[in-house]
C-alpha cells in the first residue's frame, strides 16, 4: 500500500497538515502538491477546523521542488490545454491555496530545512514556529531560477528590501537564531515541543470567534497592499461582516457582563 504523501489530523478545532515525504526532506512531487491544494480547499469548507498547522515529517520541513525525473508531470500533462492556459502554474496556485483559498489562520511548524518553494510555503502561513533545527535558504539562484511561490511576495514585506535581497542573492541558509531575529521566524521553541507549541498556538487563535477571525485575517491581508483611506474602508467592511455571525456577537457581549469566558460557535 502506497504511503500517503500528506497526513491530515483534527485535534479538536485545529487541523495538522504532516508533509509526508520524509526521505526526500519533503520535497515537492505532483502528489504532495496536488494534496495539499485540495486540501486547502476542503478546510476552507470544514467548520469544525477552526485553525491550522503545517509541519514536515523527519529532517525537513520542505526541501522545495522535487527535481527528479520520477517527479515530473507527465509529457500529456504538460502539453494539455489547461497547462498551456495557466497563467499562474503550480507555483502560483500553491501560494493562492495557502494564503487565499484557506481563509483561515495558518501556522507553520518548521522542524527542519525550509528551502525553495518550501520556504515559500512557510512565509506563505499567517505564523512560523520553529526551533534549533529550522534553517532557510531560498536556493533559486543556485538552480538558474528565479523566485517562485509568493516568495518575492512574502519574504520583502516579512523581512524587507533589502534583507531580501541578501538572503536570495547570496542563497545563504539563515540557521533559527538569525530566523527568529529577523523575523522569519515569530517563535522559537526547543525541538521537542515543536509540534505541541504550534497546535497550543493554534488552539489560542481557534478560542476566538471564527467568523471575526476569518475577517481580521483578510482585513491585515489587505493591508499589505491598500493605502491608508482604503484600509479604513476594509476595516469597516470587516466590521460588517464579523457582526453578521449574531449569535457569536450575543455571546461576547453576554459573557463580558457575565464575567466568564466566551463560547463562540461560528453563528
Amino acid at each position: 500500500m502506497e504511503e500517503k504523501v500528506l497526513l491530515v489530523e483534527k485535534l479538536d478545532k485545529v487541523a495538522v497538515l504532516t508533509l509526508n515525504r520524509p526521505k526526500n526532506l519533503n520535497a515537492l512531487n505532483t502528489a504532495l502538491k496536488n494534496a495539499i491544494m485540495q486540501t486547502m480547499s476542503e478546510l476552507r469548507r470544514d467548520d469544525s477546523v477552526w485553525s491550522v498547522v503545517i509541519t514536515g515529517t523527519g529532517r525537513g520541513f520542505c526541501s522545495g521542488e522535487d527535481l527528479s525525473a520520477d517527479a515530473q508531470p507527465a509529457v500529456d500533462e504538460v502539453n494539455s490545454r489547461e497547462h498551456r492556459l495557466d497563467t499562474l502554474g503550480w507555483v502560483g496556485r500553491m501560494a493562492t491555496a495557502i494564503y487565499r483559498t484557506l481563509d483561515k489562520p495558518i501556522l507553520a511548524a518548521v522542524n527542519g530545512v525550509a528551502a525553495g518553494a518550501g520556504m515559500s510555503i512557510a512565509l506563505a502561513c499567517d505564523l512560523r514556529v520553529g526551533c534549533e533545527n529550522s534553517r532557510f535558504k531560498t536556493v533559486f539562484l543556485e538552480r538558474n531560477l528565479s523566485t517562485d511561490t509568493g516568495m518575492s511576495y512574502f519574504l520583502p514585506r516579512i523581512v524587507g528590501y533589502s534583507r531580501a535581497c541578501d538572503l536570495v542573492y547570496t542563497s545563504r541558509f539563515v540557521e533559527a537564531v538569525e530566523a527568529y531575529r529577523i523575523g522569519l521566524l515569530d517563535r522559537l521553541v526547543p525541538a521537542e515541543n515543536l509540534l505541541d507549541e504550534a497546535i497550543n498556538l493554534g488552539r489560542q487563535i481557534a478560542t476566538w470567534p471564527p467568523v471575526a477571525m476569518q475577517s481580521v485575517r483578510r482585513v491585515l491581508q489587505q493591508s499589505m497592499e491598500a493605502d491608508f483611506e482604503e484600509q479604513l474602508r476594509n476595516e469597516t467592511l470587516g466590521l460588517i461582516l464579523s457582526r453578521r455571525a449574531s449569535q457569536d456577537a450575543k455571546e461576547s457581549r453576554d459573557s463580558f457582563f457575565e464575567k466568564r469566558p466566551p463560547k463562540f460557535t461560528g453563528k
